[in-house]
């Protein structure tokens, strides 16, 4: 379950903090105090696109942290996925939105929106202002049923989906025979010369590495040959014993040139032996110009491959392959096509035992759906209505198999089942998909569920059986819930108040638990509109209680017993 939302610099809210609780809670407030944002942030922390405008004015970002509370279930299908709880079973999502870009994080950990979404799947499911809409799409009503099915039909939806892409890529093979007979002996001929070039060049693991040191050690040794050379004519130079001479006539003069005189008979010496030693040094260097060229020309030759086929020897080898096995089917293409005929009809007669199969299934499970929903839509004041799935079949394969579904329904006695968008109005397609989200949660035993104004298009006695169904999920879910309505509102387990208030300059939203007595006085605004009277108090109290001892939690002095 959801244990605390934490908001920050978030549209009109600067900050707030809210603890949720178990069963059901419930959020009010005026219109425009901010009551979506709650729900907004939340959706935004579970990957959705976050609005340009979201970040509140003045501020460099906006951040919305979750803290889950994890049961021991969930904890083993989080570890499939590699996302692990602390000790103490929390789990923590957040994500900070900047100008330019955002930032996901699981347990500190950054992550994708896509793994955020495929993560958080399995704790939370949002039912958005306006998702009932989706039932006018009859695509929709097959993934429903396939959500309810799922474990009953996943392998057989896996195995049709690696069959059908098996299909897919025979039935592509099969429309090259339509080709033109030229443009395929082109291709071969083309095929035949890039094989030939590949074989030809007969190449060696390590080779390009062997070769590109060689050529270094061959380009080093002419640049050595050339400066060694150069020093070699230097110091052989006779302008040292030229200095010898003119020094060594005038050292009777003076006793200190005799100093000068021994220094340049040993650099005299030192020259001499570095001469002999670059002498030998370049007797012994080999340096072979045309095996430099050969080098050279033959990593020209790899690297042109490798432009051509790959960037290693191996991708080099696997589009050998490739083109050989190419050319092979364009060399035999007659028997290759009446190869791929027969492996056509075979998975042609595959797809349809396979899809027959799945589609047995999905009407079976269709029958046991409609029949769950129907006592739903009972509970929700759908009087004499009947409900269920029609299914068509598709004239072709999909990796879904071949089954067109859609939800039928018939809300007056007698009347013929009609599709949902000829026959339900705004607010009954809102309760149509409570009671499929209520089966689907009860399916799917996702922990959390939040509705965001489940009550569009309703009121009075169809309010109040709403709000019964809310109460019976808040049973075995945590559900939070945004509503306008009293009767809902009354059956809140945690009730929170949004408003909005203006201050400094600036608009901002705030969030509030209410206690006992916030509570009541809350019911009664909802009830009373502008103006709140002792009457509208009372009725507030008394909707209270009653709900209370529908849910067992709310006791004749007004506390809560849960």
């Amino acid at each position: 379950m959801l244990l605390e939302l934490h908001v920050k610099n978030l549209a009109l809210i600067e900050q707030a903090d809210v603890e949720f609780g178990d069963g059901l809670n419930i959020l009010t407030g005026e219109t425009g105090a901010g009551k979506s944002v709650i729900i907004g942030s939340v959706s935004l922390a579970l990957g959705q696109k976050a609005p340009k405008d979201i970040i509140r004015s003045g501020a460099d970002y906006a951040y919305v942290e979750l803290i889950f509370s994890v049961e021991e279930e969930r904890r083993r299908e989080l570890g499939e996925l590699e996302v692990f709880p602390d000790g103490d079973g929390l789990l923590i999502v957040t994500r900070k939105i900047m100008p330019t870009r955002s930032i996901s994080k699981i347990n500190d950990e950054t992550v994708t929106v896509a793994r955020l979404r495929q993560v958080t799947g399995l704790l939370m499911d949002i039912h958005g202002q306006h998702e009932h809409q989706s039932l006018l799409h009859i695509s929709k009503h097959l993934e429903i049923l396939d959500i309810f099915a799922k474990s009953r039909t996943e392998l057989k939806k896996a195995e049709i989906g690696e069959a059908y892409r098996q299909y897919k890529a025979l039935q592509a093979a099969l429309e090259e025979s339509e080709g033109d007979e030229e443009s395929r002996r082109r291709e071969a001929d083309f095929l035949r010369f890039e094989i030939r070039e590949i074989e030809d060049a007969g190449l060696k693991e390590g080779e390009e590495e062997e070769l590109t040191e060689a050529y270094r050690r061959f380009t080093g040794s002419q640049r050595i040959l050339e400066n060694l050379s150069a020093a070699y004519q230097m110091v052989e130079s006779d302008r040292v014993g030229q200095a010898i001479h003119q020094v060594n006539e005038v050292s009777a003069y003076d006793g200190q040139i005799k100093g000068i005189l021994d220094q340049l008979y040993d650099a005299e010496a030192i020259l001499s032996d570095v001469h002999h030693e670059i002498g030998a040094y370049l007797d012994n260097l080999v340096f072979d110009e045309e095996a430099m060229e050969q080098a050279r020309q033959r990593l020209d030759q790899i690297h042109g491959l490798q432009a051509k086929y790959g960037n290693t020897l191996e991708r080099i080898g696997e589009a050998l392959e490739e083109k050989k096995s190419r050319l092979a089917k364009l060399e035999n293409f007659d028997e290759y096509q009446k190869k791929n005929k027969a492996e056509y009809e075979q998975l042609t007669a595959k797809l349809e035992k396979l899809c027959g199969q799945l589609s047995k299934e999905r009407q079976a499970a269709a029958r046991e759906l409609a029949g769950q929903v129907k006592k739903n839509l009972v509970e929700l004041n759908f009087l004499d209505v009947e409900f269920a799935m029609e299914f068509r079949r598709l004239k072709h394969f999909t990796a879904q198999g071949y089954d067109e579904a859609e939800f039928v329904i018939s809300t007056n006695p007698g009347e013929p089942k009609r599709s949902l968008g000829t026959v339900a109005s705004g607010g009954e397609l809102s309760r149509i998909m409570l009671a499929i989200k209520t089966v689907l949660a009860e399916s799917d035993e996702i922990p959390t569920l939040i509705f965001d104004e489940i009550d569009t298009g309703i009121s009075g006695r169809t309010a109040q059986k709403v709000s019964e169904q809310l109460a019976v999920i808040s049973g075995s879910h945590q559900v939070i819930c945004i509503t306008h309505l009293p009767q809902i509102a009354a059956m809140a387990d945690c009730h929170f108040e949004i408003a909005k208030s203006a201050g400094k300059g600036r608009t901002t939203t705030r969030i509030h638990k209410l206690d006992d007595k916030e509570m009541v006085e809350e019911l009664a605004r909802l009830l009373g509109g502008a103006q709140i009277t002792d009457a509208v108090r009372q009725n507030a109290r008394e909707m209270k209680a009653l709900a209370g001892e529908k849910r067992g939690g709310w006791n004749k002095n007004k506390k809560m017993t849960v």
